[in-house]
């Protein structure tokens, strides 16, 4: 498994480079998959089937920004930053089109999209902490999501149709249960990294020496 971007150090690398374009081509992408997912109330089946191909073009540079990016000694502050909003972009446009067009019950779109922004705000909450990397189960999911969402954005019927509900059904129990899993790594991480652990040997440094002053006083 590849680390993940968020937990690589930034290199000293140029702003304008490969992994970034191909980062902002991503972002770029969004609203021609959104304008192709919704055109004719998604009843235009060839649009459907360019809105995958962007789709799956855009989960491609996705895998391949940030490989390259350290591989290359190519990470940026700003690809750190702007990698996880364009995967938020992608994916949140992509469930909430179908939900719109009444192909994916919003309860499956809402589940998804909490859960993605709890591990985002979890991320950021723990920051001065560190940094909680993608897990194996996390990068599960987000093949098996990615998947579900492709082959709900295709055009299809009969088998194939009714196949795509259990692949968004495992995507949906892998998000569930590696958000509970990100809230725990998160709150492990609060109470037990460097950081804690010098605040608590501070506080109980401290502690007894205040209670002595006090009573001396």
């Amino acid at each position: 498994m590849a680390p993940d971007p968020a937990a690589t150090p930034p290199q000293s690398a140029r702003l304008v480079n490969l992994p970034n374009a191909l980062t902002v081509l991503r972002l770029a992408v969004v609203p021609v998959f959104a304008a192709l997912l919704v055109s004719e109330g998604g009843m235009d089946d060839g649009r459907r089937v360019w809105a995958t191909v962007f789709f799956g073009l855009a989960i491609i540079t996705d895998r391949y920004d940030g490989l390259i990016a350290r591989r290359t000694g190519q990470v940026t502050e700003f690809g750190k930053l702007a990698d996880p909003i364009a995967d938020k972009a992608l994916t949140g446009t992509a469930l909430i089109g179908l939900s719109v067009l009444g192909l994916l019950p919003w309860w499956v779109t809402l589940a998804i999209l909490v859960r993605e922004v709890g591990v985002t705000l979890l991320r950021f909450w723990v920051i001065r902490h560190g940094v909680i990397a993608a897990s194996r189960g996390g990068k599960a999911k987000t093949v098996v999501q990615a998947l579900a969402i492709g082959l709900y954005i295709l055009p299809l019927s009969g088998l194939l149709a009714s196949a795509r509900w259990w692949v968004m059904a495992a995507a949906l129990v892998l998000t569930v249960a590696t958000g509970l899993d990100y809230v725990y790594r998160a709150l492990t991480l609060r109470r037990t990294s460097a950081r804690a652990m010098r605040a608590a040997a501070a506080r109980r440094a401290a502690g007894p020496a205040g209670s002595r002053t006090d009573t001396a006083a």
